[in-house]
């Protein structure tokens, strides 16, 4: 058999190995052109393109670990959104883990194949910074870790070590991408546009904006409650993602909130009082952030000045 025919045979055969590799090694593979095929690309859809069938683990707890896990999720952006059905299936596939203090639970650099949700405990994400280990965020109960390289098939992106002992619940990379990963992209990206209207955040870096958005909590209020009272200080900071809100000042409507509008925002840099009382206009489903967090976050001083710059 001439020489050229071989090394197509055995480029045929390399290529038909690769489409049993898992779904995160093949979607980055099929992004690139080879030999013999047509270039594709990772969103384009064909029968050598179909995605295996998923079973999700289950991994059994008791009702008590349930409640707690349930707790725990529905303060995280990452899984807020699901529905009833794929929240079933992200609790059957956590599983616990009891941490030591003072442990790396992953290391910058290494191939990331979980996530993990913090349900007691506190965890320092550093990195190296002019040669010397550096903490960059400290993340809380209800926070997530380890999600970026699973979001990105990127390798770990910090060191991040327990400053205690505590509690955390991972994820497999399997049902995260099957379950999760489409619902958080969107979110994040919903929840950024949303960030990027606000005049005093506007001069934030898309990192920045992203780590903000990802400490966004969910509130949901009845028609007519209160969410701000005037005269009152001010900790928190809003954005309406469904519903409506009105203003209203000494007894009068001052102004209208619809999805996507923000209130409160100068909570974030002093605790001064609020101008004017605002009420849910029917259900409310609102966004917000204390000042406490945004402050643990961000640093403050440096984001006014750039943003009296950007104005």
């Amino acid at each position: 058999m001439p020489e050229d025919e071989k090394k197509d045979e055995s480029e045929e055969s390399e290529e038909e190995e690769d489409d049993v590799q898992d779904d995160a090694e093949f979607e980055a593979q099929i992004a690139q052109p080879k030999r013999g095929r047509q270039s594709v690309s990772a969103e384009a859809y064909g029968e050598w393109n179909i995605k295996k069938a998923f079973t999700p683990p289950v991994h059994p707890k008791s009702d008590e670990q349930k409640d707690r896990l349930k707790a725990v999720l529905s303060n995280s952006f990452m899984f807020s959104r699901l529905d009833d059905a794929e929240f079933g299936i992200i609790i059957g596939a956590m599983q616990e883990v009891a941490v030591e203090g003072s442990k790396d639970i992953i290391t910058k650099g290494d191939d990331g194949d979980r996530l993990f949700v913090i349900e007691a405990g506190v965890f320092d994400c550093s990195l190296p910074i002019d040669g010397e280990w550096k903490v960059v965020k400290t993340c809380h109960p209800g926070d997530v870790f380890g999600e970026l390289a699973l979001l990105y098939n990127a390798p770990r992106a910090a060191t991040v070590t327990a400053k205690e002992a505590g509690t955390i619940w991972s994820l497999d990379r399997e049902t995260f991408s099957n379950i999760v990963k489409e619902n958080a992209q969107n979110k994040r990206n919903r929840y950024d546009a949303f960030l990027a209207k606000v005049p005093l955040l506007a001069s934030m870096d898309p990192y920045e904006r992203s780590q903000l958005a990802d400490a966004l909590r969910i509130e949901k209020v009845d028609d007519g409650t209160t969410i701000v009272t005037q005269g009152e200080v001010g900790d928190k900071f809003y954005i309406v993602e469904e519903g409506a809100c009105v203003a209203t000042k000494d007894g009068e409507n001052v102004l209208d909130y619809a999805e996507g509008d923000y209130f409160g925002e100068l909570a974030l840099i002093n605790n001064s009082t609020r101008a004017a009382s605002v009420l849910a206009k029917g259900a409310v489903k609102l966004l917000s952030i204390d000042s406490v967090t945004f402050k643990r976050l961000l640093d403050v001083k440096e984001l006014v000045k750039r943003s009296e710059a950007y104005t």
